[in-house]
């Protein structure tokens, strides 16, 4: 019973550390790179649909992002999702072919960036607690129900305790390599 638990919570932590990696990804820093581009959604025949189901995207060099829809058709529709969206970008067309060059980043908005990253990162950790505060809770009803005895449930909650700073080392060590990403010039 308890392993089951320590098991949840593994893994609701787990997701929470996914999570904001998978954020971070969505962060420009200095590099192109498709995970920037790839969560856009265009309209598809009626329906929004991620970038990366309707185009292949690329990476032609360190600061041009590729696209290349599956179908002509959808050239502008792409275009104007790129431009709609809060990333900044233009893309120029040649054909079939969007072609996104990646202004380079001023000191100003990398500081910014690295804000929304720390943010992102404490949102990060609360999630993390969150569990491990959900998980005592479920100790506690189980101890007061006498379905577990006192030392199970300290070691239980010192194990729970483990796993949660484990895995706020993680979002640390994820966000200080994401901020020293940002500040490489």
């Amino acid at each position: 019973m308890l392993e089951d638990v320590k098991k949840d919570a593994t893994q609701r932590m787990q997701k929470c550390v996914v999570a904001f990696r998978e954020k971070l990804k969505k962060l420009r820093t200095g590099r192109a790179h498709t995970s920037l581009i790839e969560h856009i959604k265009v309209d598809y025949y009626g329906t929004e649909t991620p970038l990366s189901q309707v185009a292949n995207i690329a990476t032609e060099d360190s600061r041009t992002l590729t696209v290349t829809p599956w179908e002509k058709s959808m050239v502008q529709p792409i275009e104007k999702a790129i431009l709609k969206s809060d990333l900044g970008l233009n893309p120029n067309t040649a054909g079939t072919i969007i072609r996104i060059n990646m202004p380079a980043m001023t000191e100003e908005r990398r500081r910014d960036i690295t804000k929304i990253v720390r943010s992102e990162a404490e949102d990060a950790r609360v999630a993390v607690r969150n569990v491990r505060r959900e998980v005592m809770n479920e100790l506690k009803e189980m101890l007061k129900e006498k379905l577990i005895a006192q030392d199970d449930d300290r070691r239980a909650q010192e194990d729970v305790q483990k796993l949660t700073d484990k895995h706020v080392a993680e979002i640390d060590h994820a966000m200080a390599e994401k901020e020293k990403e940002l500040m490489h010039v």
